[in-house]
């Protein structure tokens, strides 16, 4: 595993199954324990303006109860800023949020009014002692406009991988080139770097072996894998696919 790379679990889809039936369970929180004692480093989760799963309920529990970084994935709306405000993850990773998607179909756009907006976030967040990172394509333009926030205000950002996990075989070299790339600029300009969307135990290890990721977020694969194996196998099943991506 590339050195320091670390699993950040994303617990939302935990809270997926929750939404669905309308009852108390499956808790995330307590998914969110079984993560970190599995070896997870921190832990994701991402608070919709639907609130089809995460809510600000299982923020505050999650706030009391992660050990290690709470990572919190929001729009950049008004409303959104003041519940981080008040809850205080470690990070915000802002994304963007349209209503009836999915999942997030794709990175910010920097240009023009994105990157008013994302200052003006980022700012507000900075302020109140919570670092910043944007979820971002593996597009050096937005990496340049994201390098030009400074790094005091925005510390680093997300590389989306969707593009490079749906990648056909043929195709699937290229996708990797534009991540280590983004990777390598994003260093380059003293921003941490991240990665995820859609990685999966068998896509996972040539992301994890780019030397300049510190983080890995990945949800919806592991907890796939925990409804058949169990939360604590489906982590350390990650790790060692993780791990295993340069011999560690």
């Amino acid at each position: 595993m590339a050195a320091g790379v670390r699993l950040s679990m994303n617990i939302d889809h935990v809270a997926t199954l929750r939404q669905v039936r309308g009852v108390a369970y499956p808790d995330p929180v307590e998914a969110a324990a079984i993560a970190e004692a599995a070896g997870a480093a921190g832990i994701t989760a991402h608070l919709r303006a639907d609130r089809r799963h995460v809510q600000e309920r299982d923020l505050e529990r999650l706030r009391e109860q992660v050990r290690g970084k709470l990572n919190l994935e929001m729009a950049s709306d008004p409303e959104m800023i003041d519940i981080a405000k008040r809850v205080r993850p470690d990070q915000v990773t802002l994304v963007p949020e349209r209503p009836g998607e999915v999942t997030t179909e794709g990175g910010l756009d920097l240009r023009g009014d994105g990157l008013v907006r994302a200052r003006a976030a980022a700012k507000e967040l900075e302020a109140s002692g919570i670092a910043v990172s944007l979820f971002l394509d593996p597009d050096p333009r937005q990496i340049e406009r994201c390098a030009s926030l400074g790094s005091a205000l925005v510390s680093g950002f997300e590389i989306n991988t969707d593009a490079y996990t749906r990648a056909a075989p043929s195709a699937r070299a290229g996708e990797l080139d534009k991540a280590r790339r983004a990777a390598e600029l994003g260093a380059e300009r003293g921003l941490g770097i991240y990665a995820g969307h859609g990685l999966t135990t068998g896509n996972v290890g040539e992301i994890a072996a780019l030397p300049q990721v510190e983080e890995l977020n990945i949800g919806h694969s592991i907890v796939s894998r925990a409804v058949l194996v169990g939360m604590d196998a489906a982590v350390r099943e990650m790790i060692a696919a993780m791990a295993r991506a340069t011999g560690g």
